[in-house]
């Protein structure tokens, strides 16, 4: 059964269906592994944070998928202004409930109580540089921080881990910078920090190497006991760096959990799911 946010935004169990097909290889590939999901709740509106990945579109879905697989949650993704600029992709994220993240939909969405999946890095920490792998960049901001404050919203930290590994960086902002490339793309972009960097993938091509997706879910903050002080920075402050800190401390906790992994390898991956396939057919 879709969730009450699914059937609200419309979308139907013959959507959902054909979208968890189209899913499923990379799912087989990937062998996502959550920690914690259990702790996430589902009988109240969140407010999910978390780092964004290289790319952001490789680990996103699958985030979503069990979120509402085994937790019943549809969130509403707040995507990045340029997403909505792409007729066909903007048409096929809003069908799946993301909305462009301005802070007047944000506040929309809480005012109906839903769920929500917020990135505060944003398109920066999207198009990573070198030497910025899992380093969430999100400045200043503190907007998700008052907006949870002003509803009352539990917060739950998330962490991600294997897709910034899916490409090496070939070139990146501060090379174009150097080469003199930079500064013309700045004139003609209407944003610098949405300059993607060359990457390189599987085997030298532009294809995602397949690795192992970590997924790690903190410990909900609850924001009702500092409601009325969403305009007090330092409140909001406190807050933000609280829940970085509890993104940061999964990341640590799942890169220490995927270097002692048997099965981050992907051919052992592979034969795992092979053999989880074939024991039905054993019976």
């Amino acid at each position: 059964m879709p969730s009450r946010t699914a059937r609200r935004t419309g979308i139907t169990d013959a959507e959902i269906t054909a979208a968890r097909a189209l899913l499923e290889p990379w799912r087989l590939l990937t062998s996502p592994k959550f920690f914690g999901l259990e702790r996430v709740p589902n009988d109240r509106p969140i407010l999910l944070v978390g780092n964004h990945t290289l790319m952001g579109l490789l680990d996103v879905p699958l985030l979503m998928f069990a979120l509402y697989e085994q937790r019943g949650i549809f969130a509403r993704g707040l995507g990045d202004h340029a997403h909505f600029q792409l007729p066909i992709w903007r048409d096929l994220l809003v069908r799946f409930g993301t909305v462009d993240g301005t802070r007047e939909n944000c506040r929309a969405l809480m005012q109906e109580g839903e769920s929500i999946l917020v990135f505060p890095g944003g398109g920066r920490e999207v198009f990573k540089r070198k030497g910025e792998k899992y380093q969430l960049i999100w400045k200043n901001r503190l907007g998700f921080a008052r907006l949870a404050i002003e509803f009352g919203y539990t917060i739950v930290p998330f962490s991600a881990v294997g897709a910034d590994d899916c490409y090496d960086i070939v070139f990146d902002k501060n090379d174009l910078d150097r080469a003199g490339i930079g500064r013309l793309l700045d004139r003609i972009s209407p944003r610098a920090d949405m300059t993607p960097p060359l990457v390189s993938g599987l085997a030298g091509t532009p294809l995602p190497r397949p690795q192992r997706f970590y997924f790690h879910f903190g410990k909900p903050i609850e924001t009702r006991r500092l409601r009325g002080k969403e305009h007090d920075d330092a409140v909001c402050e406190r807050l933000r760096d609280r829940v970085r800190e509890a993104v940061e401390a999964g990341i640590s906790k799942l890169l220490r959990e995927r270097r002692r992994d048997p099965k981050r390898d992907l051919g052992l991956r592979l034969a795992a799911e092979l053999a989880r396939f074939a024991e039905p057919r054993r019976r």
